[in-house]
């Protein structure tokens, strides 16, 4: 992955990557556009291909910094869908830089998980000691990372 990446990583490693999801970030579309055409290059000259249909991006405004004017990001000839916010190792981060939506989809997460043990935790032939440790285990961190 090191060869593939090297390409579009700047003085300042400006990407991250996790399994198979990367994150392309500068400080313009026109930025995006070109770091998009080094990474579709250099994966097609290894015999990778880029998926087109899942391809997207989010535009960060969490300053007024300089943004292009009527500039799409495209691969290709194809228009690249715009997203208000994307979900990226579990965490939703949202384009205008809020928190609501990460921070209800943990709470639904620990809910879930509270659903799901509740007969566990709610039996009164289960130990005090058990019903805590599983609960520390199973549904804290469903609220704490959304997983």
């Amino acid at each position: 992955m090191d060869v593939l990446s090297r390409h579009i990583q700047g003085e300042v490693p400006w990407w991250m990557l996790f399994v198979d999801d990367i994150v392309l970030i500068n400080e313009t579309q026109s930025g995006v556009n070109a770091r998009l055409e080094v990474w579709r290059q250099t994966l097609e000259s290894k015999g990778f291909k880029l998926s087109r249909t899942k391809t997207e991006y989010l535009e960060c405004k969490f300053s007024d910094g300089t943004h292009d004017a009527d500039v799409e990001v495209k691969l290709d000839a194809q228009v690249i869908p715009k997203r208000a916010s994307i979900k990226y190792l579990g965490s939703i981060i949202q384009g205008n830089g809020e928190i609501d939506e990460d921070v209800a989809h943990r709470i639904g997460a620990g809910w879930m998980k509270w659903r799901l043990t509740s007969g566990i935790l709610c039996d009164k032939n289960m130990p005090p000691r058990l019903k805590g440790k599983f609960y520390r285990v199973v549904v804290r961190p469903a609220m704490l990372y959304g997983a």
